[in-house]
């Protein structure tokens, strides 16, 4: 597999192979991203709404692939684009309103009864903003071929697709007074989400594409992050009994995963998620105003000791107490903040290489 991009893209694939397996090839992966010294503009395009600048897909396909030329992707980092249409895109395919800002969209609940609208609120492939993702995929693929990677949309299903449907203090609620139909929603939901993450992986890997998103991670088979940011609502009790099992189904559907763990309202249920054999890695976001690696050590080393690999977010002044608290295996730096220059990048690897 060629990318213009990346060139040495193959050395990196085998260092993210490793990381999935906890192992060491020479070094953790480090993704480092520099700025190119002469960058094409790219450009610029006035809408009336935001509705259209987020659905005009040939603009944004056109702009993505200028950008994506405008960075090196230097040691491990992937030029990976993808067809960002919104966080809860999904759940618009199963009937929500869908709201376009300036940088995000959000979603209308679609369940306003549950015996009413339970059945309604399901996939429709003819749903104009499904065709437009994919339709947007294909053109990001055109540009793509040999040049730069391809991901999945943001998806978020399980328990975030059924807050979305519902609202999510509403749903809060239905753990007490509609527990059955929470359950019964959340199993079929999920199986519908499993054919529509098919849709997109087999249109990527018959494009010669690994598979990945926005989490850039990559696998030649089933990737994917899994998340459930409504958890932070809950009770372990409550996370255990309606969305474990289904969060356990999905890690088993991929052959590759990592956990999205939102906020320290979330931390509550790791050691549940760390229980789960087929999971191969935890995204711990602390989040604004908690920020600090030395702060979380106890969190990254928990992980590591169920055996799970890790996502590190990191300035260059927190890499030696990364060094004295983990072990490399199963680390991935996917970003170290004050890397600003070659010189300064090759230093820091020379001293990850040295890691033991």
């Amino acid at each position: 597999m060629e990318f213009k991009l990346k060139p040495d893209y193959e050395k990196s694939r085998a260092r993210y192979e490793a990381f999935w397996h906890r192992e060491i090839i020479d070094r953790p992966p480090v993704s480092i991203i520099l700025p190119v010294e002469n960058p094409a503009p790219v450009p610029h395009k006035e809408y009336n709404t935001y509705r259209a600048k987020w659905l005009d897909i040939e603009f944004r396909a056109e702009a993505t692939a200028i950008q994506m030329g405008n960075y090196e992707y230097y040691a491990d980092a992937l030029p990976v684009a993808w067809p960002n249409m919104g966080p809860e895109i999904y759940s618009a395919w199963c009937g929500c309103g869908y709201e376009f800002g300036e940088t995000t969209t959000w979603s209308q609940p679609c369940i306003k009864d549950w015996e009413t609208d339970a059945d309604k609120a399901v996939f429709n492939p003819e749903h104009p903003l499904f065709k437009a993702t994919v339709d947007f995929t294909h053109l990001l693929l055109e540009y793509g071929k040999g040049n730069f990677i391809v991901g999945l949309t943001d998806f978020h299903p399980g328990g975030d697709h059924l807050a979305a449907l519902r609202d999510p203090q509403q749903l809060a609620i239905d753990l007490i007074e509609n527990p059955e139909a929470v359950k019964i929603k959340l199993e079929s939901s999920q199986e519908e989400f499993f054919q529509v993450y098919d849709i997109f992986y087999n249109i990527l890997r018959e494009n010669d594409m690994p598979i990945t998103s926005w989490t850039p991670l990559i696998h030649d088979g089933r990737y994917y992050i899994l998340s459930n940011d409504f958890s932070c609502m809950i009770s372990p009790g409550m996370f255990n009994e309606f969305f474990l099992p289904g969060i356990i189904n999905e890690c088993k559907f991929y052959e590759r995963s990592i956990y999205h763990l939102d906020g320290p309202g979330a931390l509550k249920h790791l050691d549940a998620i760390l229980e789960i054999p087929e999971l191969d890695a935890v995204q711990w976001i602390c989040g604004a105003g908690n920020e600090g690696y030395a702060r979380w050590i106890h969190v990254y080393q928990k992980i590591q000791k169920a055996g799970k690999g890790i996502e590190l977010n990191i300035t260059l002044e927190e890499l030696p107490l990364v060094f004295e608290t983990l072990k490399p295996e199963g680390v991935w730096f996917s970003h170290i903040a004050g890397i600003n220059d070659k010189e300064t990048a090759d230093r820091v690897i020379r001293r990850i290489e040295a890691w033991e």
